[in-house]
Parts: structure tokens; C-alpha cells; sequence
């Protein structure tokens, strides 16, 4: 969670980039790209899919700038358009979804141990791309985000007894796709 500091930084950051300052702008998406790049690759499963959705959000932070009001954190605006993004992205796509990007694997000596979990890997962002997109989302926000259950169910638009079924439920759905592939 961000600090109260942090909080400032971004509405100063803001209140720059809507007066056309592309160096706070910068400084911006210096600060939430790491975590932007994250949330986008885990939901949509395939690293250039999220690249281009967040240089997407980030343009849309640029051109909204001067309409945005600090009532909530910079930092959980964005993420809300990150996801309308990705659901936007989930709408357009056929039934199925795009197939998991596997890399070749290494022939340097070790390869095979990095080979099973690039393998490993790719099971998991399969097994996740194939949940329902709210479960995927509430699985991204707890366990790889980290965020805690209050702020996630609040960024969800749930409350916290939603997200958790939205979690057991897509746990559930994880482990049985998971042993289904290994078998």
C-alpha cells in the first residue's frame, strides 16, 4: 500500500502533467510502470498484449490529466483503467483466448531445470487465463499484486465476502485445471 508521501507525490505528479509537464509525467510512469506492466501481463497472459494495453493507460493518464480529481488514490484510478483496459481487450477476443507465447528453451548447461519452469510457467498463466475474468483478477490483485483483500475487494467494487468466494472459487478452479494438465 502506498505510503501517505506517495499519495502526495502522485497528486503534485498529476497537477504537473495536467499544466503539460512531460517531465512529471515521466517521473509518473517511472513510478507505476513496474507494477502497471504486472497486473496487464498476469490478466492478459502474454507479456506485448500488456506492453501496448499499458502505454495505452499510461496515454490515457496524459490526455485525462487536467479532468482528473484526487479524490481517490492516482494509484488505484489507474489501476481502474488498466482494468477496463483488459476487460475492453477480454470482449474483443474470440472464445478461447490467444495461446500461451512458449520461449525455446536454453542449451546452456541447466537448461533443462529452466526448461521445466518456463514449462511450469506456462501451465500457470494458462490455468489462469482460462478463469473467468473477475476470478483472474481477484487471484492477480491477492497473490500477485499482493494487495490486501480490503483494497482489492474495494478496487473490484466488491465486498470483502465477494472476494473471497471470487478467490475460493478461482483457487478451486486453478488446482483442478492444474492436476488435470499434469495427468
Amino acid at each position: 500500500m502506498p505510503a501517505p508521501e506517495d499519495e502526495a507525490l502522485d497528486r503534485e505528479l498529476m497537477a504537473a502533467v495536467a499544466r503539460g509537464d512531460g517531465r512529471a509525467f515521466a517521473r509518473l510512469v517511472e513510478r507505476h510502470l513496474g507494477w502497471s506492466l504486472g497486473f496487464a501481463e498476469r490478466m492478459l497472459g502474454a507479456r506485448q498484449d500488456a506492453e501496448d494495453l499499458v502505454q495505452t493507460a499510461f496515454l490515457r493518464v496524459w490526455q485525462g490529466a487536467a479532468r482528473w480529481e484526487p479524490k481517490a488514490k492516482f494509484s488505484t484510478w489507474l489501476y481502474r483503467v488498466l482494468h477496463n483496459l483488459c476487460m475492453d481487450q477480454f470482449r474483443a477476443r474470440a472464445p478461447g483466448g490467444e495461446p500461451v507465447d512458449e520461449e525455446l528453451p536454453d542449451a546452456a548447461p541447466g537448461s533443462e531445470e529452466r526448461m521445466a519452469g518456463m514449462q511450469r510457467e506456462a501451465r500457470v498463466r494458462a490455468a489462469l487465463a482460462a478463469l473467468p475474468a473477475r476470478q483472474r483478477e481477484a487471484l492477480v490483485l491477492c497473490y500477485f499484486e499482493e494487495r490486501p483483500q480490503a483494497e482489492a475487494a474495494a478496487l473490484l467494487g466488491v465486498s470483502e465476502g465477494a472476494l473471497e468466494s471470487l478467490l475460493s472459487r478461482g483457487r478451486a478452479a486453478l488446482k483442478k485445471w492444474l492436476q488435470e494438465e499434469l495427468h
